[in-house]
């Protein structure tokens, strides 16, 4: 089932930090307040030019946007409850899960691209009014310029286009999953779309539908279904219980080595055909703590270990600009693994030892790339440092107000 509707988030303006340096916010205007979702600037002060894309930090009680380079604060955006977040695709906007829907924040990024590198320009950070209402709000994927936001309370899945959430009124498609699940969305090419089933009790795959929503592809052998990444090709991986489940216009099942081979978040890169995974083996643990990472390879169809020797979390998985597989272990390294030997090559030490708490709401250090920076938050002592891949130097580090928990960036 489709529906049409328009909720209304608006862009701002107001300038913010010197030329050329990325450095605390000054001079700040606002640009007037919104009312029913939208808002109209009737004066914009002109744009800055920065050093670096920008990084929003949730913790509790709210954001903390910050400049990618320095790592100084941009600005604080007050918001109660849980906040997850994530980029909306369109190198500006981050889409954030809170308890009662899905809200936009407008970073102020804008981004020229010339050729082998890009020109970032910055207005101040604002969180929009607009609220996408969903119950119990979960997953935010983007991929064909398009993010799905997936209502686990509901099943329903609103689409919208990335380069229209600084619009008043973006279109928003929905669909209504048969059952109300912990499931996720994912937007194909020519409006097709891949979401998961499943009901409160279980989930078992995924179906893939058309722009008109009739369904064209379906696989019930992914148990547990959980999380997805795309890797090279524009193939689609999705964890499993026993394995994974890849889409790559038919579904094919990867089976893990083990009866019980739980995938459930995984980090893929357009350099490289193989997805990294976590990899958990006990389904009667209270809290397993694995020292085994998964390489899903989409092209073989198979499933390769890679011990680290030290625990992780599902904060702790992304890519490198070149494919590499990047894993931030409780020992405080980032492990840098060669997806296709499965080799361990660098170990990069970056934040103290820590340990993964009970409770999977709570701040754990978290990892996140942009281009050749590795951002890294570390609850212990409230800190974010950025670290240079390839020198395996940390460039900026500061520490917040208040305990980290998620981040996610802007730019291109």
């Amino acid at each position: 089932m489709i529906t049409r509707s328009g909720p209304t988030p608006f862009r701002i303006a107001a300038v913010a930090a010197p030329l050329l340096a990325v450095v605390a916010l000054a001079g700040c205007a606002s640009t007037g307040a919104a009312t029913s979702g939208a808002a109209v600037a009737e004066s914009s002060p002109p744009e800055v030019e920065l050093a670096a894309p920008r990084i929003v930090v949730a913790y509790d009680g709210g954001l903390a946007v910050l400049e990618g380079d320095t790592l100084e604060t941009a600005a604080e955006l007050p918001l109660d409850g849980f906040l997850r977040v994530n980029p909306a695709g369109d190198g500006r906007h981050v889409v954030v899960s809170t308890d009662d829907g899905f809200r936009v924040v407008d970073t102020g990024v804008t981004t020229e691209q010339h050729g082998d590198h890009a020109h970032y320009y910055g207005q101040e950070p604002r969180l929009t009014e607009v609220v996408f209402a969903a119950e119990h709000p979960g997953h935010v994927t983007t991929h064909h310029g398009t993010a799905a936001l997936f209502a686990d309370g509901t099943g329903e899945v609103q689409l919208v286009e990335a380069d229209e959430l600084g619009s008043d009124e973006p279109d928003v498609d929905r669909y209504a999953s048969a059952e109300a699940h912990h499931g996720v969305a994912v937007a194909l090419d020519d409006g097709a779309m891949l979401t998961t089933l499943g009901d409160d009790e279980s989930r078992a795959g995924a179906i893939v539908l058309d722009r008109d929503r009739a369904e064209i592809a379906r696989s019930e052998d992914c148990p547990g279904v959980h999380g997805e990444t795309v890797a090279a090709g524009d193939v689609v991986v999705l964890g499993c219980e026993d394995g994974a489940l890849v889409y790559d216009g038919a579904f094919t099942k990867v089976a893990a080595p083990d009866p019980y081979g739980r995938i459930g978040n995984q980090a893929g890169s357009p350099e490289s055909p193989i997805v990294l995974g976590d990899y958990k083996v006990d389904p009667d643990a209270e809290l397993e703590r694995p020292t085994r990472v998964s390489l899903v390879d989409t092209e073989q169809a198979t499933i390769r270990l890679v011990e680290l020797g030290t625990s992780y979390t599902f904060r702790s998985l992304a890519r490198g600009p070149h494919g590499e597989a990047l894993v931030l272990g409780t020992d405080g390294a980032i492990h840098v693994i060669d997806p296709v030997s499965g080799v361990v090559t660098t170990r990069i030490p970056v934040i103290a030892e820590w340990s993964e708490p009970l409770d999977w709401q709570q701040p754990r250090p978290a990892l996140e790339v942009r281009g050749h920076v590795a951002y890294v938050t570390d609850p212990s002592d409230s800190s974010v440092r950025a670290l240079d891949l390839e020198s395996g130097e940390v460039t900026a580090s500061v520490v917040l107000d208040h305990v980290p928990s998620e981040l996610a960036t802007v730019g291109e």
